[in-house]
């Protein structure tokens, strides 16, 4: 297996890495905003990611998209829900402005595990497109607010909430311990 592919985009060709799921746009965001050395957040990427599935199913249900397409986009895109391919998303968190470069990551990444799932091969688009089919009727201006809130909301859900009822519970524990 070679060691780079090749992908275009409207920029011209760029190299990627033939294992890594991503495409050209994170490629070109590694390259141009190589800031802080840290990447998003998981949870961001991950809310993102269930924005992708959701849309999936509603493009489907409207007939915007086939539900073959969708079917792939829902797989590929529950496994970043899930955390399996966390390690391919790279791009800094300090980016442009609306999260664009992020909001591609996610794009190609389901796109391309897509492509696996479907038997073809990464890099291709096909037979799901990052743009045309993961991304349809979604705005970067959008879908990222919209995960950075979700995020948000899970971490409250999930960490924040059940931390204090801890506290909480150990106040009260430690209250009666000392009522005395």
């Amino acid at each position: 297996m070679a060691e780079n592919r090749q992908e275009s985009d409207a920029m011209g060709p760029v190299s990627i890495p033939a294992e890594r799921l991503y495409g050209a746009s994170t490629a070109r965001a590694l390259a141009n905003f190589p800031i802080s050395g840290g990447g998003m957040p998981r949870e961001v990427v991950r809310a993102l990611a269930a924005i992708k599935v959701a849309a999936a199913e509603v493009n489907s249900a409207l007939g915007l998209l086939p539900l073959e397409i969708a079917q792939l986009v829902i797989a590929a895109g529950t496994e970043v829900v899930d955390g399996a391919l966390d390690r391919e998303f790279v791009v800094d968190v300090f980016q442009t402005g609306s999260g664009t470069s992020t909001n591609m990551n996610v794009n190609e990444v389901i796109a391309n595990r897509a492509a696996q799932l479907a038997g073809k091969p990464i890099g291709h688009r096909q037979p799901v497109h990052p743009n045309d089919h993961v991304n349809l009727g979604q705005s970067s201006n959008d879908a990222f607010p919209s995960a950075v809130h979700i995020a948000a909301a899970w971490a409250l859900r999930g960490r924040l909430i059940p931390a204090f009822t801890a506290l909480a519970e150990e106040l009260e524990r430690k209250a009666r311990e000392w009522s005395d």
